[in-house]
């Protein structure tokens, strides 16, 4: 390595906005969930233009809430796609559902929607799609699908915040939500990041009270409820809940985050316009991502597919040497030793296709792009001489040895 400072994947974007309203907030001695939150909702909602927006504990926690608002019950099938973060399969599983995968696009990494009707079964009850790595997936062609056969639709919209999509010619934030529900992360390695925390945004009244109702244990009276009343209430737990909670010290760092999200997004996007401006010819065969024209990226990750012949992890380790990290390209459920043992199919009905763990014939495209790329650093206040470091890093980690 080098003198220079190491690149690394990711880096939030914090400082002394945040330290103040975290500090205000624990100053306040309402430190769980409670007006902030209330806040955050409401300044999330009009980012995206969604009618509601419910805070969370996590994507995970959304995804799993959202599942369960739309009737997903032991026994249903949700189709998706294994090419995501395992949390997106998991939350399947939490429901009891089983996971029916399909296979995704090579360019947008985005579930393929001509995979999509032979997916659908007798036991179907969702579809849940994914906009990976912040871009788009294609709307256009899923939703008329999904309502074809009366299917809610469920977007995974984890690294999603700021992305925006043409849905029948009109320009809209992902969010609004354009299927039934959208749920977001706020990880660290997220747009926007409260430390970790999630939202669902819906326009159905009936799934949002659904979301707070399970969030919280499925306490008959909210927090805000109870401390504001002037008579004593006694709460009920009318059904299985969750402590699904955001604290008030996160959604204080988020309504300063989302002041920062078009400034965030736009440097990100000017980012990811050098890279594909250095990349486009100086290595042959290098896969860049496709944005379609229908969709605007917020480029959570600019990921990149090797030429052919060299090696994904031999590449990766040549450029930690150089000081730049790098991650291996989206993981596949369906090849983790956890679905070894979780049941999972890869066409309608349990039976699938007979693939295992160690592969799957109708997932290739999902394997391939798993083994085949990697995702490069991207981060708000990164310079344009670590980009250039990034693309000598990579070049010459290509070149045979």
């Amino acid at each position: 390595m080098g003198a220079d400072p190491p690149i690394p994947i990711a880096r939030p974007l914090l400082g002394d906005g945040e330290v103040a309203a975290a500090a205000a907030a624990i100053r306040s001695g309402w430190v769980s969930q409670g007006p902030k939150v209330a806040e955050f909702e409401a300044r999330f909602a009009a980012a995206v233009g969604a009618p509601h927006a419910c805070a969370v504990s996590s994507c995970t926690a959304a995804l799993h809430l959202a599942l369960r608002a739309v009737g997903v019950v032991p026994g249903d099938e949700v189709v998706t796609v294994s090419h995501s973060f395992i949390a997106t399969a998991n939350a399947v599983r939490y429901c009891g559902a089983t996971p029916v995968f399909v296979d995704v696009e090579p360019g947008t990494f985005n579930m393929d929607p001509d995979t999509l009707e032979a997916a659908i079964g007798e036991r179907t009850r969702a579809i849940l799609c994914v906009h990976q790595m912040g871009m788009p997936c294609d709307l256009n062609r899923i939703l008329p699908i999904a309502r074809a056969h009366g299917l809610p639709v469920v977007e995974d919209a984890a690294c999603a915040i700021g992305s925006e999509i043409q849905v029948d010619g009109v320009w809209g934030k992902i969010g609004q939500p354009h299927g039934d529900i959208a749920c977001f992360s706020f990880h660290p390695r997220k747009v926007l990041t409260t430390g970790d925390g999630g939202m669902l945004t819906t326009a159905n009244p009936e799934y949002d009270a659904r979301f707070r109702l399970g969030r919280q244990h499925a306490m008959s009276v909210s927090d805000q409820q109870r401390h504001g009343a002037g008579e004593v209430i006694f709460e009920a737990y009318t059904e299985l809940g969750f402590n699904y909670r955001m604290t008030d010290i996160q959604a204080a760092i988020g309504c300063v985050q989302l002041e920062r999200l078009e400034t965030i997004v736009a440097e990100r996007r000017a980012l990811a316009e050098r890279y594909l401006d250095a990349l486009a010819s100086s290595i042959p065969e290098l896969g860049l991502p496709l944005e379609p024209e229908w969709a605007r990226s917020n480029w959570q990750s600019f990921c990149v597919r090797l030429p052919g012949g060299r090696p994904q992890k031999e590449v990766m380790q040549r450029m930690l040497d150089d000081g730049v990290a790098t991650r291996r390209g989206i993981m596949c459920a369906h090849r983790e030793p956890a679905y070894e043992s979780e049941p999972w199919t890869c066409g309608p009905g349990t039976g699938g296709c007979g693939c295992g763990s160690g592969g799957c014939e109708r997932l290739l495209n999902s394997e391939t792009a798993q083994d085949r790329c990697i995702v490069l650093p991207l981060y708000p206040g990164m310079t344009d001489a670590e980009v250039r470091r990034v693309v000598e890093s990579l070049y010459q980690s290509c070149l045979p040895v």
